[in-house]
Order: structure tokens, then sequence, then C-alpha cells
């Protein structure tokens, strides 16, 4: 039997469809690995390349040792093994692999794969339907814990909701000293009594409010107006501990995001919501300590935008990894609260274009720079504390600005400014391109620091002929086949 993500089972007979070129690199953790994927996509580094109708693709690749590296892709997953040290997902390795693949030439035959790569497969599609079937027993309600359970996972919420109170009451301590001694002098007492408090609300258990807390820290100082920054970010913060302090007043969504926003942990739960989910854009945050990767999916027949968290401890990629701009037919269960966090669940199909559904290049439905500013003003009173809120844009032109640039509406007055994260990066000038200046649809996040895009496609485009962008925040760009991806 084979799983696809623990799926339903894919018929031995069926083909799984080779992604491109910019699909594999959409899926690097880095500009270096795509890079080293790169110079390994020739047919001269490997040997007992092979891949399957299930999505398998191995291969032996050279090293540095006497042995070369055993290197298997699963695309139904995706996931990747390899016998090299390298703690990114995927290694250069994988990439390389799976770009000599996507070239077409003939390198990679199709045939049974080998023992070594069998055997991890056979592994993996074992765990994942174990993890199926684990579902299914706890959807059914087989595997519903006992009241003694009950009872002591009670008693660990409540005693951390209580270290968690003590960690709001100490920092609403330290805003107000901060307010008493004046903003202005806030640089002086230097990073160390920030990193001080941060610990603090480590300690409480409260790693949300650390990481807000490590944000003041780094705003003193920062250039002209930062007194002003620090006053809205000290606004917020006081917020967020009072809304804790208060959460049994509140409404139980914003109750749900305030518990998030402290850093307590949420488990997706209501009903799975199966759709056609059209990969948008994915991109990695680095913060030091953590990596965290965001994943945009729209869903073709819902109309829903949905958003994957993966994350990787320091020094490690997180591993999960969907190429931008297939769809996926999945289960997406929803976390509480207002926000749009999602957990993949069941996938009933590799990542491709399912017969039948619409044309997975097309855009989201889109509207006005003025109605992407009121749909964030909207998110903005269950989230308060938002950063930015997913949009799409239509009609919209790349124009210059003092200063910058901006996306300006082609029937209105109104723009957009792009933020300052979208300026520094190759695909201002690929958007550029693409528009020629004429109307784009974009998609991308808006907030109160400018709208950051991450995909766009020329208006009246399908994606196939008229040519479409898409990716992540970070990267270089691919040009195939007249479509465009940043990535």
């Amino acid at each position: 039997m084979l799983l696809s993500h623990g799926g339903e089972p894919l018929p031995a007979t069926e083909s799984v469809a080779r992604w491109t070129v910019e699909q594999v690199l959409s899926l690097a953790p880095d500009d270096a690995s795509r890079k080293a994927g790169n110079k390994l996509a020739t047919a001269g580094h490997w040997s007992g390349t092979g891949f399957d109708g299930s999505g398998a693709v191995w291969g032996l690749c050279k090293g540095s040792g006497s042995k070369p590296y055993q290197t298997v892709v699963d695309t139904t997953g995706p996931a990747y093994t390899c016998s090299c040290p390298s703690r990114k997902f995927p290694c250069k390795h994988a990439l390389g692999l799976l770009l000599l693949r996507a070239s077409g030439d003939g390198s990679v035959p199709q045939g049974e794969p080998a023992d070594w790569a069998a055997q991890w497969l056979t592994a993996r599609r074992g765990r994942a339907e174990a993890k199926q079937a684990k579902q299914e027993a706890a959807a059914s309600g087989e595997a519903t814990p006992g009241p003694a359970d009950n009872a002591a996972a009670r008693k660990r919420a409540e005693r951390r909701a209580e270290r968690v109170t003590g960690g709001a009451l100490e920092l609403e301590q330290r805003l107000t000293d901060l307010l008493r001694g004046g903003l202005a002098t806030a640089d002086r007492a230097g990073y160390a009594l920030w990193e001080e408090t941060a610990a603090r609300m480590v300690d409480a258990q409260a790693p949300g409010l650390a990481g807000r807390v490590r944000e003041l820290g780094s705003l003193p100082g920062s250039g002209p107006g930062w007194p002003v920054r620090l006053l809205e970010e000290c606004g917020l913060l006081h917020l967020l501990d009072t809304a804790w302090l208060g959460r049994e007043g509140l409404p139980d969504p914003l109750a749900a995001t305030v518990r998030t926003r402290v850093g307590l942990p949420t488990s997706a739960e209501g009903p799975p919501v199966r759709d056609h989910w059209l990969v948008l854009a994915q991109y990695d945050t680095p913060d030091g300590r953590l990596t965290t990767r965001r994943i945009w999916l729209d869903g073709r027949g819902s109309g829903r935008t949905a958003l994957l968290l993966s994350f990787g401890a320091m020094g490690r990629a997180p591993e999960l990894a969907l190429p931008v701009g297939v769809t996926i037919d999945a289960e997406l269960t929803l976390y509480p609260g207002g926000g749009l966090r999602a957990d993949l669940g069941r996938q009933f199909a590799p990542p491709a274009a399912p017969p039948g559904t619409p044309v997975p290049d097309s855009p989201p439905p889109g509207g006005s720079t003025a109605a992407a500013l009121a749909a964030y003003g909207e998110a903005l009173r269950g989230d308060p504390w938002l950063d930015a809120w997913p949009v799409t844009l239509r009609d919209v032109i790349p124009v210059p600005s003092e200063g910058g640039w901006q996306l300006a509406d082609a029937e209105s007055a109104s723009a957009l400014p792009l933020s300052s994260a979208a300026l520094s990066r190759p695909g201002l000038w690929k958007l550029v391109a693409l528009s020629g200046g004429g109307p784009v649809t974009v998609f991308g996040e808006l907030g109160h620091r400018g709208f950051d895009p991450f995909a766009a496609w020329e208006t009246g485009g399908t994606g196939g002929g008229g040519g479409s962008a898409s990716g992540s925040a970070s990267g270089s760009a691919e040009v195939t086949d007249g479509t465009v991806r940043l990535i």
C-alpha cells in the first residue's frame, strides 16, 4: 500500500508528475542551498538514479569520502533523507537530484527503487499509515483520554497559567518604571536590562511575552523617531498584559488569540476542511533561536486563505516544505481564534495539479488597495497584535515613489507603499518587469510597515501563457517557459 502523507492509498500504477525547476528551487531553505543544488544538478555527480510512479526519486551522489551519499526523496510528502551530515531540509543533494529529475533529459530513468531506497520508503509510508490510523481512532473517540488524564492536564494548565500571570504582573511593573523614567532615556540602560526581562518571561513560561520584550530592546537608538516606535510597542505589550489578566471576560475567539500571543500551546480543532490548496508562498524567518517557515495556501473551492507554520531549531531548517505553485488535495484543520493558521492533515493526492480542478496558477480573487486596507483593519479588531494580513491586490501597477516603490490602483488614486524588506529583494524588479507599466494581480502580506509581495500574475492571465510569478520572501529568480517565480 502506498500512502501519500498519511492520506488515501495511491494506486501503484499512478504516475506522479515531476516538478518543474522553479518548484524544486522554491523548496530550498536558503540561497546557499540553491546554488549548491544547482551545481549538483548534472549527471556527472550521480549514479544509480531512478524514479517510480509512486513519487519516489533516488540516487547516489559523489562526495568527499569514499562512499557516495545515498539520497531519497518522496515527492508525495514531500520528505527527504540523505546520508550526508547536513542539517538542512532538503539538503543540497536532494535539491540536485530533484533538479536533475526536473530536467527530463533521461538522466533519472524510471525503475524499481534500490534496496537502500526501498527500505526508507517502506518505513516512512508505514509510519504514515500508523499516523492515519491514530488520527482515525482519535476522530472516532477510541483514543479519548480518561478522567485521570484530563485532571492531570487541567492541573498542569492551571499551574502554567499562574506562572504566566506572575510574569505579566512583573512586566506591567517594569513598563510602569520605564514610562516614569521617560522613554527618551531608555537607550542608556542598554540591551542587558531587556534581555533580563525577557529571561524572566521565559521563566514564567510566557515565550510570547519574552519575544515582544526582545523586540522592545532593539528599538532604543534604532534611528530617528525611535521613542515613538517604542511607545507604540509598549502600548501593545501593555494591552496584551491586561488582556491576559482579564481573559475570563473576553469573547472566546479573542481569549484564544491572547493565549496564543503570550505563548501558550494550542491545538488545531474543529472539522477538517478538504479542498484543493494552491501553494502561494513559502518563506523562512530566523530569529537566532528558531527558524519559522510560513506557507500560504489558497483554497481553490472554498476561497479560504490558510497559513501553515513549521519550526526548526537553531541550525536546522523546518522539515515541512511544499513547492510553490502546486496544488494539494488535502484536509486542513484550523486553530482556534481569529487567525488563519491551520494544520495540514491527510493528503489525498501528491502535490500536483489534479485533473478537473481550476487552473492551478490562477490568482485568488482580489480587490482594490482600499479593500485591502479595510480587510487588514477588520483583522486587527480580532487580533490587535497582528503584524500583517494576507491580501490579494487586483489591477495594481508598481510605480516609484519618494524613497521607495508603491502599488497604485489602475482605476483610482489610492496606493500602498512596499515594505523596506520588499525593496531590498530582487523580486521587486521581477514584479516591475512582469508589469511593464501595466496592471498586475499581486498576493502578499499587508501590515503597518507596508505591503510585502510574494506572488504576482498578469491581469487576465491564467499562469499558463500569460506569465506568473510566485514565491517566497528571499532569494533569486528563475525564468522558465515564460513563467517568473520569486524564490
